[in-house]
């Protein structure tokens, strides 16, 4: 696991208080997440469940969204807190979604107990699609 410098200290201690909003009655796997824009400010998810599956949404993706509703469009990094053992990868849609908005951008992936993984998105999302009109 890899060291973590204040600034991403900052980032994994807003993505862990966002999880605490978390909405999960189904899995009860709460998620955060913190995206930095390159403003430095930072944007947060939580994941929210639904019975109907496919209008669940992923703490990644709320974070982004926030993020480009606040008028952001470039981006430094993200770091995401699930509660399982090991830090966890965001899922496919989340990582298109950001690769689609926010690019080549480092992700940070920890667990509960600030254990950390890193690696930048593309390394996350080889041969992304890209539609090119």
């Amino acid at each position: 696991m890899a060291e973590m410098t204040q600034a991403e200290q900052e980032l994994y201690e807003a993505a862990k208080a966002a999880r605490e909003h978390a909405i999960a009655p189904f899995t009860h796997c709460r998620n955060g997440a913190a995206l930095q824009a390159a403003s430095n400010k930072i944007y947060t998810g939580c994941n929210i469940e639904s019975p109907s599956y496919i209008l669940n949404i992923c703490c990644e993706r709320q974070a982004i969204c926030n993020a480009l509703s606040a008028g952001e469009r470039q981006f430094k990094k993200i770091a995401v807190v699930h509660n399982n053992a090991e830090p966890t990868t965001p899922c496919g849609a989340c990582r298109q979604a950001l690769w689609e908005f926010a690019g080549n951008i480092e992700v940070l992936m920890f667990n509960l107990a600030g254990e950390m993984r890193r690696f930048q998105l593309a390394e996350l999302l080889p041969e992304s699609y890209e539609l090119k009109v």
